[in-house]
């Protein structure tokens, strides 16, 4: 991939011109330099991929194909990309500036999701019910919803693409991409792999280009059975009504502000770990970034102090670089946006005990911004309950387990909450009681394509991951047959 690269839309397994001409520009965000130009879609795009996808679906080649075949051609898929996933992996480093480290931790276990829903796919069935009336025979059945849109964002493209391709062709549908602007390019090499494994033209389509434009058309478009889409909760919140005044279905993954929870009787160094994993690690911008962190005051100042200082020494830098720790932000609005929040909070009384400023990364000339730690901040301000996504902490003390089951739940979202405590039963308490999708204890960011994902709250409607999620992409049907060869009653001929 390089500066001269053009990405056309993918559609019906062949490269298709937008039909604007118009193409957006991708840029590298640890040096500013312009990496490729994709296409800039609209109605008119969405339209020719949708109606790919939904011959794709009605074509014998996919609707007849045995669950076992689709099995196969996601194993197949999965195998493609561990054996691209090098040049996958320093493509979306270059394209949003994730560690090129971390990006090679997730190409080793991207293929899973692959390999699990392969597994899945022919164990997708219904039951029998038994009724009241032995001759009649009742039946439920499991199908495709038809053609799907995924919507996805720039922080983990492929990962965030994959959550909902794999159980989506896993089911039998067939899909729409539309990526972020920002970050095209891996996604569209991941609908190459698709074809060259073996699924039918029109099965995986992608269409490039702004959310408004190709995004709202996908959205809007009356032959789509559903959305799934994962980015922030103003966007979902439109989604999801716009999706239910049609009456089909929204997978929505949206945003996060969640708490990590250090009890007194934690292990400090193993929690300090686990907080800075939770909010600096790929820069912040993760859904379910430990932004909030509550130290129980006895705790307080070893925990604050382990963190600032591993903060203070996170070695920024060019992503590609192996000795990197924390790389640049996707791009320059969302510098911005975080530069903004970390003055916000200064001016609500927050202090920046490190960090607090922006970078250009050792010289790169990137959108870096330094890890920061907020203190003097309580659960009010507008940087403790608002999603940031950056490397923005925010600590605060507490003193009993009432108290900080109320302030961690005292949000609008509820995606995730890591708690940190060497007590089984107060693990189990608090796991009980935090208002998250998902709760980690002594760990955080731990997951995998068998554990289901939820949002509560805000945070998201549906679930991903898991066999939980096939009920997302597939409709349930009776079925009632009468087994008698007797003949019908007259229905207004009373019954002796």
């Amino acid at each position: 991939m390089s500066e001269l690269t053009t990405w056309q839309h993918f559609i019906g397994g062949t490269w298709v011109e937008p039909a604007s001409g118009q193409y957006v520009e991708s840029t590298n965000p640890a040096t500013r330099e312009v990496l490729y130009r994709a296409a800039r879609g609209n109605a008119t795009d969405v339209a020719r991929a949708v109606a790919a996808a939904r011959e794709a679906f009605e074509d014998p080649r996919w609707r007849d194909l045995s669950q076992t075949r689709r099995g196969h051609l996601l194993r197949r898929l999965g195998d493609l990309i561990a054996e691209n996933a090098e040049d996958l992996a320093r493509m979306e480093t270059r394209d949003n500036g994730k560690l090129l480290r971390e990006m090679r931790g997730q190409l080793a276990t991207l293929p899973e999701y692959y390999h699990y829903y392969a597994g899945l796919a022919d164990k997708i069935h219904g039951d029998f019910i038994p009724t009241s009336d032995r001759q009649v025979l009742n039946y439920t059945a499991r199908e495709p919803l038809g053609v799907v849109g995924a919507i996805t964002p720039w922080n983990s493209p492929l990962t965030l693409t994959s959550s909902k391709l794999a159980p989506a062709l896993c089911a039998g549908n067939t899909v729409v991409i539309k990526p972020s602007e920002y970050t095209s390019a891996t996604v569209l090499r991941l609908a190459e792999l698709a074809l060259e494994a073996g699924f039918p033209p029109g099965a995986v389509n992608v269409v490039t280009g702004f959310g408004a434009e190709a995004g709202q058309a996908l959205v809007d478009h009356r032959d789509l059975a559903k959305i799934s889409f994962t980015g922030s909760t103003a966007t979902g919140a439109r989604i999801a009504s716009a999706t239910a005044g049609r009456f089909i279905g929204s997978t929505l993954e949206l945003g996060g502000k969640s708490p990590n929870i250090v009890f007194g009787d934690a292990n400090i160094p193993n929690a300090a770990m686990g907080v800075v994993a939770g909010i600096f690690a790929a820069a912040g911008q993760t859904c379910i970034a430990g932004s909030r962190v509550f130290a129980h005051r006895s705790v307080y100042d070893e925990l604050l102090e382990r963190v600032t200082e591993r903060a203070r020494t996170i070695r920024i830098g060019d992503p590609l670089d192996e000795k990197t720790e924390l790389g640049p932000l996707a791009f320059e609005d969302q510098r911005e946006k975080v530069a903004g929040y970390v003055d916000l909070g200064r001016g609500e009384g927050a202090r920046v005990l490190t960090g607090g400023r922006a970078t250009d990364g050792g010289g790169l000339g990137g959108w870096f911004y330094e890890p920061t730690v907020l203190v003097d901040v309580h659960n009010d301000m507008r940087v403790v309950r608002e999603e940031i996504f950056g490397p923005v902490l925010a600590v605060m003390p507490f003193d009993s387990e009432e108290e900080v089951v109320r302030l961690a739940n005292d949000t609008e979202y509820g995606l995730a909450a890591g708690v940190w405590t060497t007590s089984l039963s107060r693990a189990h308490r608090m796991a009980a009681r935090l208002d998250a999708g998902t709760v980690w204890v002594n760990t955080y960011r731990a997951m995998s394509p068998m554990s289901p994902r939820q949002g509560f709250k805000t945070s998201g409607v549906g679930v991903e991951h898991g066999t939980e999620t096939i009920r997302e992409y597939t409709r349930l049907k009776s079925v009632w047959i009468n087994t008698s060869e007797e003949p019908v009653a007259d229905p207004f001929t009373m019954r002796s």
